[in-house]
């Protein structure tokens, strides 16, 4: 999202105009791409991708004469098998795709460009909401709770329904609206470098999260390891919080070389308003780290903030399916937290 944001105000800056073509819903199913977005300028695509194949070569040609028309419009996709593949769609159906004309002229919207990126280096969460209610004049808003709402006007019970954990269409005060999440507070720490956190950041980075790898040996927390991660640090794992600051927005996930380095580091999360503490371990062993952290001070309440054993029970086995199984747990715990904060 941020690079096709920034390649958006670069495009407007230089004068030329652009068209946004958005996956934004499908009548059959949910396609798994809906959010998918592409911008094409003059000599063709600039950035992002709705899927590849016959659909993408088609949006393109259609993004050209939008270009030439300067006109924004919805357009339908009936799809045959290989197509649903290339959009990532769970089963068949038709697509929609919004074809939004970007001119370089605008400057309210490159001004709201500009907002987007503001807030998508934030640690907050925020939304992109577009108001699909005429489909030849559509209008784009984002949200954030410190910086309000911007580009669009809605009432706070209509703007409240719009902000969920995932995209989504939605009718609000008799107009039809597309939400889509911009930015999830919180990154996901991972302690230990190993062979569950090298299957595990590919994972969660391609459903959003932002991940931050720490070990205490400089040969398991390089790039060339974690190339997707946001930050990998050499940290003390007796010092942990020197290394890294984990704020009540922050996933721990506890994973490193042996048993007695999770519990030292298990102890210092649980000092934190960590949002999720999950810690590799059986259950035979759970009893045990209980007691010791009881020992250790830790009052009760916090030890039953713990995942564990972390991820959800899928019998996983090899470090790619425990990976899953902790990806599962953590797209759970962070759409449930989304709700709550919805309802508050």
């Amino acid at each position: 999202m941020k690079g096709l944001f920034q390649t958006l105000r670069q495009c407007m800056l230089d004068g030329g105009d652009a068209v946004l073509v958005t996956v934004i819903a499908s009548s059959g199913s949910t396609p798994r791409g809906a959010g998918a977005r592409m911008l094409v300028g003059k000599n063709g695509r600039l950035y992002g991708t709705i899927g590849g194949g016959a659909i993408e070569y088609k949006a393109g040609q259609i993004a050209e004469e939008v270009l030439k028309e300067k006109r924004s419009f919805t357009k339908g996709y009936k799809l045959v098998p290989k197509q649903v593949e290339d959009l990532g769609m769970i089963c068949g159906g038709d697509v929609v795709v919004y074809y939004q004309y970007i001119s370089a002229n605008d400057r309210e919207f490159l001004s709201l460009v500009e907002r987007t990126l503001n807030l998508l280096k934030t640690d907050e969460d925020s939304w992109l909401l577009i108001d699909i209610t005429d489909e030849t004049a559509w209008r784009m808003g984002v949200y954030s709770k410190s910086t309000g709402l911007a580009g669009l006007e809605l009432k706070e019970d209509e703007l409240k329904s719009l902000l969920k954990g995932r995209s989504m269409q939605i009718g609000v005060g008799g107009r039809k609206y597309y939400s889509e999440p911009l930015v999830r507070a919180g990154k996901v720490i991972i302690f230990g470098g190993g062979h569950i956190a090298q299957e595990l950041v590919p994972v969660l980075a391609h459903v959003g999260f932002r991940c931050t790898v720490v070990d205490d040996r400089e040969e398991f927390a390089t790039r060339k390891l974690f190339p997707m991660a946001e930050e990998v640090i050499v940290g003390n794992f007796e010092r942990v919080l020197e290394s890294v600051d984990i704020t009540g927005n922050d996933y721990v996930v506890i994973a490193t070389r042996g048993h007695n380095y999770d519990f030292v580091v298990l102890e210092q999360a649980l000092r934190t308003d960590a949002y999720y503490v999950g810690v590799i371990g059986s259950r035979q062993k759970i009893a045990s780290t209980n007691a010791r952290l009881l020992e250790a001070g830790i009052p009760q309440k916090d030890i039953e903030r713990i995942f564990t054993p972390i991820g959800i029970p899928i019998k996983a086995e090899t470090p790619a399916e425990i990976a899953i199984s902790i990806a599962g747990e953590l797209i759970m715990v962070r759409a449930k937290r989304l709700e709550q904060k919805k309802s508050t």
